[in-house]
């Protein structure tokens, strides 16, 4: 019983940061209707910079913060490459951050090197229900769930952020109203930029992060977004809590080999889901 507690309070912390790059995906897809799959390369970044920079001295809050501040840079310099030229269709968009997170791979290899990085987190170890528990995953939730709360009360109650709901809600009349889409739509890479960091410096101290660790996470990742349809935060992070626990129990009580085939088979499985829905819709209609 200790164990099974442990798990699913370790799968929490890991679903969190899939919930983390999850919600980015969400965030940029709602205004833009891009899926952004340079989305794990700002993980990975913000993660061996958070590395550099505590090895040069810096203390942690301020290594941590740095670096996802440069991941919010750099989502908005995605951005202006993606969307930047008016007329950029969605899927060419999507094209140009396929090629980007490759093209980041170079960049990464050339400043950090091809080896596994890490760094150390929150020390110690808490006990729960009588199973011993990392402290670390703890203080991953603990950041997790109020950066979800801020972002609910950022877009449904400051003047930017019922801006970006109307470009999500409908582009056509969001300009008509006078509200800059490609400025939100940029807006909105930056957003996913700064999420994507911070689910890199919170997870790095308890996974170890290489140059391709974006696959994993943007696969993770998209998997928790699909369940919400790619347009709701709150089914995203509700879906990166689930596939962490399950992929930890899978890893606890069988074997890690198969962890991201069940974040495969859970993105296939809602997919034929909806689309069987959407196909039940027409013939009614």
């Amino acid at each position: 019983m200790n164990d099974l507690l442990a798990y699913v309070v370790t799968g929490l912390g890991v679903g969190a940061g899939y919930a983390l790059v999850g919600s980015g995906l969400v965030a940029i897809y709602r205004v833009t209707g891009v899926v952004n799959f340079a989305q794990g390369a700002f993980a990975v970044l913000a993660a061996m910079l958070t590395s550099t920079l505590l090895g040069i001295g810096l203390p942690h809050v301020l290594s941590e913060l740095a670096a996802v501040l440069v991941a919010a840079g750099v989502g908005l310099l995605v951005g202006v490459v993606a969307i930047g030229k008016p007329g950029t269709e969605p899927g060419a968009a999507l094209i140009i951050t396929l090629g980007l997170g490759v093209f980041a791979y170079a960049v990464e290899i050339v400043l950090w090197g091809d080896q596994p990085r890490s760094y150390g987190g929150l020390p110690g170890v808490v006990s729960v229900g009588g199973a011993r528990i990392q402290a670390h995953y703890l203080l991953i939730l603990g950041v997790t769930v109020p950066v979800f709360v801020a972002m609910a009360a950022f877009f449904t109650r400051t003047d930017l952020g019922k801006a970006l709901t109307a470009c999500a809600s409908n582009r056509y009349a969001a300009r008509v109203v006078g509200i800059d889409v490609r400025a939100m739509g940029l807006l909105a890479f930056a957003i996913g930029g700064a999420l994507g960091g911070l689910a890199g410096v919170l997870t790095t101290p308890v996974q170890q992060v290489t140059f391709d660790s974006d696959v994993t996470l943007i696969v993770n990742g998209f998997a928790a977004a699909v369940l919400g349809g790619l347009t709701r935060p709150f089914v995203a992070l509700a879906g990166g809590l689930l596939l962490g626990v399950a992929q930890t129990l899978i890893a606890g009580y069988g074997g890690g080999a198969y962890q991201l085939e069940v974040a495969l088979l859970l993105m296939l499985t809602v997919m034929i889901v909806q689309a069987a829905r959407a196909g039940g819709v027409r013939e009614a209609t």
